[in-house]
């Protein structure tokens, strides 16, 4: 096993009994939230989730954390998370090394 450790994570937030059907707010929140970890590689935002990349799991909590945080400061009572995350130690995969495996592959 290689020196090598990249954490991949893929976290979607629902804050539930809002009054509103749009949770925008609550995603910008979470999301600027996130973008403000100075430490991560790199931050997606997809339409279905935010992805994360970082050197350590330790840098993924604390994400998962301020955007908890976040999106309860903008008023939701409660939040419903789903996390994914992939830790590999064996060579470096990144976000965009997944994709460009893929497309490899396209024909």
């Amino acid at each position: 096993m290689g020196n090598f450790s990249t954490v991949n994570a893929e976290i979607s937030i629902t804050p539930v009994g809002t009054s509103e059907t749009s949770i925008g707010k609550e995603i910008a929140a979470a999301y600027d939230a996130i973008r403000n970890i100075t430490k991560l590689k790199k931050v997606t935002l997809t339409p279905m989730s935010t992805q994360i990349e970082s050197d350590n799991l330790e840098d993924i909590f604390q994400a998962i954390h301020v955007a908890h945080d976040s999106v309860k400061s903008v008023g939701a009572k409660r939040l419903i998370s789903t996390i994914r995350i992939d830790e590999r130690l064996d060579k470096p995969n990144t976000l965009d090394d997944k994709v460009q495996s893929v497309e490899t592959k396209i024909t």
